[in-house]
Order: C-alpha cells, then sequence, then structure tokens
C-alpha cells in the first residue's frame, strides 16, 4: 500500500471514494478542497492512500494559515467534520501516521474533526453533536410523521401566499442577502460571498439553494445542503427575524426535508449543536437525533486531558463581549470587515 499527496488529477477516484463509503460526507468531497482555495486562497494536503491502483483511504488537510499565529492542518476548516475515511483500521492509522508525519516536517500543528471516533492517543476536545434525521422513502411518508403543531407552522406561511424555490447559482444573491444580516444580529463574521459562489461552482450537481420568498418576492430564509448518496448536510441556513412569525424557517427545512427524501437521500444531517440548547431543540422537532462529534486538537503534540470548564466562565464571557460589540457594529461595517475576519476562524 502507498500513501501519497493527491493532485489535482486524482480528483474523480478521491471523490468515488468518498461517495461509495457509507460514512462518507459532501465536506469530504475535493470540491471542499478547490472552494477553499478558489474563496481565501488556502492550499491543501490530501492524503491518499492508494493498494493495487484503487483508492482504499483518504485524509483530506487543509494549510490553514492565520497571521502571526502560524498554520495549523486542518481536517477540515468550515464545517464540522472531515477526517478519515478508510477500508480497515490499519489504513486509518497509517493515514494519521502518515498526517503526523507531515506535522514534523512542516512544524505545524494538527487538527481532526470526525464524525467517527479515531485511532488516536488524543481526548474529544468538543461535546457538541450533530444532529441527525433518518428519512423515509418519500415526501408523503414524512409529511405524514410530524406532529400537527410542527405542520400547522409550515403551512402557516403557504396560506399567507408565501413560496419556496429550490436551485443553485440563481439563487446565491437571494440566499447571501439573507445570510449576512442574519450573520450580523448573531453577531459573528460573515463569510464572503465569494465563498458562497465557490462553493457553488465547484460542488455543481451536488448542491442546492432553498429560498423562501414573501407573496411580493422578498427572499426571508434560505438554506444550504450538500449532497453526499447516503447524508445530506446542511451548512448554512438563515432567515430574517422580522418575518419570524409567519415561520418562514419551518417552511424552508419542510422544503429540504422533502426534496432529500424524494431523492432517495436516507439522512439529513441538520449540523452541530449543543446538547439541549436552541438550535438543538428546533431540529429534535423534526425527529432528528444527537450523534457525538470528534475533534481532536493538536495530535502531533503530548496527550492532554480535556477539561469542559475551560470552554465555560473566562472564554465564555470573552466571547459574549465579542458578540455584543459585532451586533453593535454598523451593517456596513460588519459586512465589509466580517469576511476578512472570518477567513481566518476555521469553524
Amino acid at each position: 500500500m502507498e500513501i501519497r499527496l493527491a493532485t489535482d488529477t486524482d480528483k474523480n477516484s478521491w471523490d468515488a471514494y468518498v461517495l461509495q463509503h457509507s460514512d462518507g460526507l459532501a465536506y469530504q468531497l475535493f470540491a471542499w478542497r478547490q472552494a477553499v482555495k478558489k474563496a481565501y486562497g488556502y492550499e491543501a494536503h490530501y492524503l491518499l492512500a492508494e493498494k493495487d491502483n484503487n483508492v482504499c483511504g483518504v485524509l483530506p488537510l487543509v494549510d490553514f494559515r492565520i497571521p502571526f499565529l502560524g498554520s495549523t492542518l486542518i481536517s477540515l476548516p468550515y464545517c464540522d467534520a472531515g477526517g478519515v475515511l478508510a477500508d480497515s483500521d490499519e489504513i486509518e492509522q497509517q493515514l494519521l501516521n502518515a498526517a503526523l508525519d507531515l506535522t514534523k516536517k512542516t512544524g505545524m500543528k494538527c487538527h481532526i474533526r470526525s464524525t467517527q471516533s479515531l485511532l488516536i492517543d488524543r481526548e474529544n476536545t468538543t461535546d457538541k453533536v450533530r444532529m441527525l434525521l433518518t428519512l423515509p422513502e418519500n415526501s408523503e411518508l414524512f409529511l405524514a410523521s410530524i406532529r400537527s403543531k410542527l405542520r400547522n407552522k409550515i403551512n402557516k406561511p403557504l396560506k399567507h401566499g408565501y413560496r419556496v424555490e429550490i436551485g443553485s447559482s440563481e439563487l446565491i444573491e437571494a440566499f447571501y442577502s439573507i445570510f449576512v444580516v442574519n450573520m450580523h444580529e448573531l453577531g459573528s463574521p460573515v463569510h464572503s460571498r465569494r465563498w458562497i459562489e465557490a462553493i457553488v461552482s465547484e460542488y455543481h450537481e451536488k448542491v442546492r439553494i432553498g429560498v423562501v420568498f414573501t407573496p411580493d418576492g422578498m427572499p426571508v430564509a434560505a438554506g444550504m445542503i450538500l449532497l453526499h448518496p447516503t447524508t445530506i448536510s446542511n451548512p448554512w441556513a438563515s432567515s430574517l427575524r422580522e418575518y419570524g412569525h409567519m415561520k418562514p424557517n419551518m417552511l424552508l427545512y419542510s422544503t429540504l426535508l422533502s426534496f432529500a427524501a424524494d431523492n432517495g437521500y436516507k439522512q439529513f444531517d441538520f449540523g452541530r449543536s449543543s446538547l439541549g440548547g436552541g438550535t438543538y431543540l428546533f431540529k429534535e422537532q423534526w425527529g432528528a437525533q444527537p450523534s457525538k462529534l470528534y475533534w481532536y486538537d493538536d495530535i502531533g503534540n503530548v496527550k492532554q486531558t480535556y477539561q469542559p470548564q475551560s470552554y465555560s466562565s473566562d472564554r465564555t464571557g470573552c466571547r459574549s463581549m465579542a458578540v455584543r460589540m459585532w451586533q453593535q457594529l454598523p451593517a456596513t461595517g460588519a459586512n465589509w470587515l466580517g469576511p476578512r475576519i472570518r477567513r481566518y476562524i476555521s469553524l
């Protein structure tokens, strides 16, 4: 068996392996590497394991550089998980060893985010979970399975003339107009429009955008989904707060979930949440169940015991202050500055 760095010529074989793997995610496709490069300029080290000229394992790593703070190999930035896919534990271990070799040669740290526990002597450094919904065979069965209270929320915007479109690049403008407002209200720097455009252009037929419009054509809720044969991933969804009483977000998710069921996808990944938090409860009402995430920090250094309290108290207080300060910025300033900061935030 050989482990080497993948090149652009390996895209088709890499993607074929990810798409056929039962634990594969759309984030692990070559398109993520290309979008990161196109939008933010980061290089990648995608480790490819081959045996008899057939792919038997992959580990995508991005060289994530922050000025004055150095570089970190991350699998993967800007999403919940990347990590290793392999045919066996032995191949997984060899891919992890290859990543460690890279850290020694380059002097970089290495962070791996995974949906599975890895064969590595490190503590899991997150208590966040991904929220997964197992889908029925079609949208009719899905809609029949939801509670009447939830169905009433979905029907409310429809009764008032709201409509939904599912498309691709033609909906980027509508998507981004909602995304920037929502991120400012949340107190978080927004991704650049170039990043959204790069995702759509690189994922081609494996990406969809859903947008809810008012009767007069104003976009008020939007979400993006990335497609893998077994799992649909939902990296971003937003809605305008002033239209919250009309429940456009409920119509949005009902439409995305119906699309997933009707097109044969087995599972919908709503993305990460904190147990018991607001987004957790929102996703749980659809029937989604929590599944642990496994994030391993600085795998090349001496093992340290994870202490959950380090994520609370002072750290939480500083984050809350930063959120409030960002929310108080004028929208024009936040939208200009946000993308210039967001490229250096790996989550």
